[in-house]
């Protein structure tokens, strides 16, 4: 959890590369290739009418937390063991997509939450395996590298 972190880090600290995708006058989407992995990684920004605090409630990863309600790829997320305050294991599942053609996806992943001294908020997750959370059927299994959001508090 601790090197995902790290890893979105350095993703923020290093502009270059990043090509703009996608955007709406409030959102903008950017990738760049992937130094780890063949592919490419994906960042969106935005700024919300609203403080730090209000936009973590809304994505931070935690059972019972509201990422379910309002983003309609999370069916349902859940603790699979609580590590420390910060730290855990969860599993994260997606609703099947185009008419059923993409099947459901579960996601197991190790994540941790931090808060750095200028009030931005981090949570960081990547894949892992677990005993207690074997392939369920019905779902592919997915694998997620370093992933996560960070929430920036911005002056007024």
């Amino acid at each position: 959890a601790e090197a995902a972190a790290e890893q979105l880090r350095l993703y923020r600290r290093d502009p270059d590369g990043w090509r703009g995708c996608r955007g709406t006058g409030e959102v903008a989407v950017s990738w760049r290739p992937s130094a780890e992995f063949a592919g490419n990684l994906y960042k969106g920004e935005g700024i919300l009418p609203a403080s730090p605090q209000n936009v973590w409630e809304c994505i931070k990863p935690v059972a019972g937390g509201l990422r379910t309600k309002w983003d309609q790829n999370v069916k349902d997320f859940e603790v699979i063991e609580a590590i420390s305050d910060t730290v855990s294991i969860c599993r994260t599942t997606t609703p099947s997509a185009c008419m059923r053609i993409i099947s459901p996806r579960e996601f197991v992943d190790v994540v941790v939450m931090k808060q750095y001294e200028d009030g931005t908020m981090l949570s960081a997750a990547t894949n892992v395996e677990h005993p207690l959370c074997p392939p369920q059927p019905d779902f592919v299994r997915g694998f997620n590298y370093p992933c996560g959001c960070f929430c920036i508090p911005v002056p007024g």
